[in-house]
């Protein structure tokens, strides 16, 4: 199960999926699944967000953006998360991708939480239930955690 990324009840989560009914186009899911990762240790530094910008402005649709409509949509996936936490958020998100999308925000959401060299249990925690909400296969799932590993292993350190 995800960690929610806010501190509100059950039903609280009920009346925003609730609300929040009407389906997210593969555009935001997308976006959501990274903001989610970004956002999984508890924190969501402003650094955080400029990486996760970073990593989006060169895939379609978002390099078309502009710097406005990005913002719109980061501020609207923050609401979203803020009023609704983590869990529903990517289930919404999940439900509007595709196997290969799914595949491919995953791969993301791990390259930005391995980024910064230190993976907190939270974040352990976040991608175990982002693979099941995206119906991901154990092999799948491990076969892009193992790139991760060897992507950001150190070996060029020094001692």
């Amino acid at each position: 199960m995800l960690p929610p990324c806010c501190c509100h009840g059950p039903l609280d989560r009920l009346k925003w999926v609730q609300l929040h009914s009407l389906s997210m186009d593969s555009a935001s899911a997308f976006a959501a699944v990274a903001l989610c990762a970004v956002a999984s240790d508890g924190v969501l530094a402003p650094q955080e967000v400029s990486a996760l910008r970073r990593a989006l402005e060169y895939r379609r649709p978002y390099r078309g953006m502009s710097e406005h409509q990005m913002g719109t949509l980061v501020d609207g996936l923050l609401r979203q998360l803020r009023d609704g936490g983590a869990i529903a958020l990517v289930s919404e998100a999940a439900a509007a991708l595709d196997h290969n999308q799914c595949l491919t925000a995953f791969a993301l959401a791990a390259d930005l939480i391995h980024a910064d060299r230190s993976v907190v249990p939270q974040e352990k925690d976040y991608l175990r239930g982002l693979s099941d909400s995206l119906q991901l296969t154990r092999e799948e799932t491990e076969r892009i955690l193992t790139v991760m590993d060897v992507l950001y292993r150190d070996v060029l350190g020094c001692g």
